[in-house]
């Protein structure tokens, strides 16, 4: 019966857009591009959608980073299973090649301050070797 739905959307002219996003090979899992989708990851023609069952029609214009790259895709076919890598890529024309682009900057959160080393308080490395240099420890 699920079967017969996804075929009957894809004849109707669109698809659920986080279906559509899995079967595309953006997304490894449906539940991934649904995340992405509520999460408003995603833009279609420059609005932001949260819904993943958003019907996404052949001709609509996505938007979305993928790690450090910003995607823009025209969808160019409504497919009706998530199959080989070579044809979902007929499913998109990439607007903003990946090979054109230069990375987005990495986050640099998590990352410690810079110090020169002996330079202020000693880290609990630098003590425990005073420590072994003084015969302390």
């Amino acid at each position: 019966m699920s079967e017969e739905r996804n075929a009957q959307g894809a004849d109707e002219g669109f698809l659920r857009l986080d279906k559509w996003l899995f079967f595309a090979r953006f997304y490894k899992s449906r539940s991934l591009a649904t995340r992405a989708c509520e999460a408003g990851e995603i833009r279609i023609g420059g609005s932001v959608v949260r819904k993943a069952n958003h019907r996404l029609r052949i001709g609509d214009v996505l938007t979305f980073s993928k790690g450090p790259y910003v995607r823009v895709i025209r969808v160019t076919q409504l497919p009706g299973r998530r199959g080989p890598a070579s044809e979902a890529q007929e499913s998109y024309e990439d607007l903003n090649p990946v090979s054109d682009q230069k990375p987005l900057p990495r986050n640099t959160r998590g990352e410690g301050p810079k110090r020169e080393p002996g330079a202020g308080r000693p880290t609990k490395r630098e003590r425990r070797q005073l420590d072994r240099f003084r015969g302390d420890g």
